[in-house]
């Protein structure tokens, strides 16, 4: 039968070497601790007689020892069990590292330059990920496209109706408010010019080429991205993923492509409901405000507005959805395992998509009036 007992673990000092004997655990911390204050640092110290050993125990060992011998511990004590060695070594590093951070100096130029250049850094480690993950979803796409049988068309309606269909309440909404509010700005400026007439022009020019598909853009980036970052997120945190994979399943495929090409259906619907629900705002303030009937708002929509305003709109809409679906899968995919790792990534994938959406609407404005679209 084996002796289960527990044995006081000491330091023993024979004519050669320094032995660690019985059990170095909690229970003995304290007399170990005493025991190991008496001794300088030592370059070894025989182990054979070790009994039990906790993470204490070994911190008290690496105390003793330092951690540069404890890292050569395998030259000098080769028979020591691996996951003792492996612990030891745990410690060692452990205690190498500080539990804070040093301070940093305010105001120090040399910090501020330091803390931009980080900045930087991390801003092109993260477009060079995002360029790479566009790559992946077109190559996943252009693989699958020849390939019906690998459609996922049921997961590809669920995700047009939940980023789509369901988000047309809001979208309306928002842009009849702001086509209103656009509206009486108009019709309080051009009123000082005897000129309230063109507020029609302003409201249906501004909603067809930049509100419209502007307004829906941002709100499916604040809705949908952080919705595609949780899902992804949460699914990697499960080790669903991981089991996709083990399954012989492509998560691109599963998960990546249904979420981009619902978005890309989705926005344009979307981006043409704010445009219609935007001019409506705008029409009712007129017939309000401005006793310009909805017939006459019409006609003047009609008559000076042409169809190139509403085609340079919705061609941006395709585009403005794919960006913001590519970046809500990718900070799923860079999530850990933990609800505040998914949280973090989950509030950048809403930033990203914003600010990447706003900038590339800048850069289409640019280069439609470059264009003279």
């Amino acid at each position: 039968m084996p002796d289960t007992a527990s044995r006081p673990g000491m330091l023993e000092q024979d004519a050669y070497r320094l032995s660690a004997v019985g059990d170095w655990t909690l229970p003995h911390y304290a007399r170990l601790r005493d025991a190991v204050a008496k001794v300088h640092e030592v370059e070894s110290v025989d182990l054979q007689r070790l009994g039990e050993l906790d993470t204490s125990g070994a911190a008290l060992l690496v105390d003793l020892l330092g951690p540069a011998n404890v890292h050569e511990i395998a030259q000098w004590a080769p028979n020591l069990p691996t996951e003792r060695q492996a612990l030891l070594k745990a410690v060692a590093d452990a205690n190498r590292r500080p539990l804070f951070a040093p301070p940093t100096q305010r105001g120090n130029p040399l910090t501020v330059l330091a803390g931009l250049g980080q900045v930087v850094e991390l801003l092109a480690r993260q477009q060079l990920q995002l360029v790479a993950f566009i790559g992946l979803t077109l190559s996943t796409f252009m693989i699958t496209l020849f390939k019906p049988w690998r459609w996922r068309v049921t997961s590809l309606s669920a995700h047009v109706q939940q980023t789509g269909l369901n988000a047309i309440p809001i979208v309306a909404l928002l842009t009849f408010l702001v086509g209103a509010v656009v509206a009486f700005l108009g019709a309080t400026v051009l009123r000082s010019f005897g000129a309230t007439i063109y507020t029609v022009d302003l409201v249906t020019y501004a909603f067809l080429r930049e509100f419209g598909v502007l307004l829906a853009a941002i709100l499916l980036a604040g809705r949908t991205a952080s919705a595609f970052t949780a899902q992804i997120g949460s699914m990697k945190a499960n080790e669903e993923l991981d089991a996709l994979r083990a399954q012989g399943l492509d998560p691109m495929e599963m998960l990546v492509l249904p979420r981009v090409l619902a978005m890309m259906v989705s926005l344009p619907i979307l981006a043409l409901i704010g445009m219609l629900s935007g001019m409506l705002g705008g029409a009712l303030v007129c017939t309000m405000a401005l006793d310009i009937s909805l017939t006459q708002f019409l006609i003047i929509l009609q008559r000076d507005i042409p169809l190139g305003h509403f085609l340079v709109g919705i061609a941006k809409a395709p585009l403005f959805a794919f960006v913001i679906a590519v970046i809500g899968c990718l900070e799923g995919f860079k999530a850990g395992a933990s609800a505040q790792s998914v949280g973090a990534h989950t509030t950048s994938s809403v930033v990203q998509s914003i600010f990447m959406v706003i900038l590339l609407d800048a850069l289409a404005a640019l280069f439609f009036m470059e264009m003279g679209w």
